[in-house]
């Protein structure tokens, strides 16, 4: 089966439509992982804590360090599922479908921390996990789709603007639940309450805007798939093996994702820690932090624009190093930033929000550039087990740190080695032959 090639206007409403989807899910990485998730856990397990600790699963741990720990768990639960996912979904014509089904699925979940309340901090614990895990899951569709919808000189363009409409949704809505939390008593409510109606705003707000890109996008016909028997899930688990495989074949696509485990790993530590580090270490207030944190998005918005412009006149890979740079000094000033300082650290905020759309924004239209055909969700499914909120070795190392230093400044600071290696690696990394193998992929007899 073949269909006709898109129009210029055709493939700019699905671009579009595809936009939105980043406008959704940003509500949730910004309100829930971003800003209010850590420290409102951190609250809810402080008041279960015996001598400054609780059980998990039999292991003492404490309350500070178990919003690191949650994400660790979560992401080791999507290196097991998400390729099997990248799988089925490359095998499948209905992806929008499949991008809905786990959206609206995750926000679901996200919603159910709205009765996160007094000490039960497990059913945070155990909310969050499920809405991180379908954040991931949705997130390998929706990349997958940036290849059917868009050139390849188009990508570091469309994938910016993604970014860009991603930060600005998020943004609109954690303004609003800045209102909310810093004025609750104006409304009538307790701190703890108008933090659950921010967090239920987050999943309404990820479940409405999802039917946009479902209602925008055409379904396409898979292509270039393995021709294995069965049905569908055994299918997929024969197209993965045969994915494992051929890895090989694309040693510059496994050493740029090798790459991107550290350093995007680290992007995602300083992400998810952010606000508690500025709740817990430097003082400041949650609704202080909120405003830090619009700051950020607001800044990004043009950060992902700008770097995406760099894009198109320096390349990809030069312009996301300079970003690993600046990110190096961002956790380096960390350590030093002094407590209860505002303007150092709304100048920390607003460096994060230069490099922070960017340098995801450019991996994921460069990664795009260096994966055969037909094979699209399998190798983002690799490629998201290490992405966004559900990075694992940085939020590890920081909750490590923490645990043994009582300090979220040197933990902060350990994040560097994730941008050093990642960005040595990075350095390796051959984009024109990378594009040939890619280009030059065989297609299988019989697909």
């Amino acid at each position: 089966m073949t269909i006709a090639p898109m129009t210029t206007a055709e493939r700019r409403r699905e671009h579009r439509a595809w936009y939105v989807y980043d406008w959704a899910n940003s509500a949730f990485s910004t309100t829930v992982a971003g800003v209010l998730f850590g420290p409102y856990l951190i609250a809810i397990a402080e008041e279960a804590a015996v001598d400054d600790r609780i059980s998990v699963l039999g292991i003492s741990v404490a309350p500070g360090a178990l919003p690191s720990f949650t994400i660790t768990a979560s992401t080791l639960l999507s290196a097991v599922l998400l390729p099997l996912l990248g799988a089925v979904a490359d095998r499948t014509s209905h992806k929008r479908q499949l991008l809905g089904g786990f959206a609206w699925a995750g926000a679901l979940a996200a919603a159910v921390l709205f009765f996160m309340k007094d000490d039960n901090w497990e059913l945070g614990v155990v909310a969050f996990l499920v809405a991180n895990l379908c954040f991931g899951a949705a997130a390998v569709v929706n990349d997958s789709i940036l290849c059917l919808i868009s050139e390849p000189e188009e990508r570091d363009g469309v994938s910016s603007r993604g970014w860009a409409t991603g930060y600005a949704g998020g943004g609109l809505l954690l303004a609003l639940n800045f209102v909310v939390v810093s004025m609750h008593d104006t409304f009538g409510l307790s701190e703890g309450m108008a933090v659950r109606l921010s967090l239920l705003s987050a999943a309404i707000w990820w479940g409405v805007f999802t039917f946009v890109p479902y209602l925008g996008i055409k379904d396409r016909p898979p292509l270039a798939v393995e021709p294995t028997e069965g049905g569908l899930l055994q299918r997929s688990f024969g197209q993965l093996w045969h994915t494992l495989r051929d890895m090989r074949r694309y040693p510059v696509a496994l050493t740029f994702l090798v790459a991107y485990l550290f350093f995007n790993d680290g992007i995602q530590t300083v992400i998810a820690s952010a606000s508690v580090y500025g709740v817990e270490e430097l003082g400041f207030e949650t609704g202080t932090v909120l405003a830090t944190y619009l700051l950020v998005q607001a800044v990004a918005v043009f950060g992902a624009l700008g770097f995406g412009r760099a894009a198109g006149r320096y390349g990809a890979k030069p312009v996301i190093l300079v970003g690993l740079v600046i990110w190096m000094a961002i956790v380096t000033v960390g350590l030093f930033l002094p407590a209860g300082e505002l303007v150092p650290f709304l100048a920390m905020g607003a460096a994060i929000g230069v490099v922070l759309g960017g340098t995801q924004a450019l991996a994921r239209s460069y990664f795009s550039l260096l994966i055969p055909q037909g094979k699209e969700a399998e190798y983002f499914s690799f490629y998201h087990a290490m992405e966004r909120g559900t990075s694992w070795l940085g939020t590890l190392v920081f909750g490590i740190v923490y645990t043994v230093t009582d300090s979220y400044r040197p933990a902060l600071f350990a994040l560097i080695a994730f941008f050093v290696i990642g960005g040595a690696i990075l350095t390796r990394v051959d984009t024109a032959k990378g594009i040939e193998q890619a280009r030059q992929a065989s297609v299988p007899a019989g697909s």
